[in-house]
């Protein structure tokens, strides 16, 4: 994968963290804020992940210039 694909990845991830980050404003039941919670604390897990794809992939292509 390369660092663009990467970075894409991790912007799609942001737009789903985001969305998550607005739907637990609205809820009112603490079962359901749990699950929010637990969704975003995951799409952090894979943003992250995404990030370091995308660093090692520019440090290799960088090592390959």
């Amino acid at each position: 994968m390369s660092a663009e694909e990467a970075l894409a990845r991790a912007e799609e991830l942001l737009e789903r963290l985001e969305a998550a980050r607005a739907q637990l404003e609205r809820v009112d039941d603490p079962e359901q804020a749990i699950e929010v919670l637990q969704e975003l604390a995951e799409l952090a897990r894979e943003i992250e992940a995404e990030l370091q794809r995308a660093r090692r992939a520019a440090e290799a292509d960088a090592a390959d210039a």
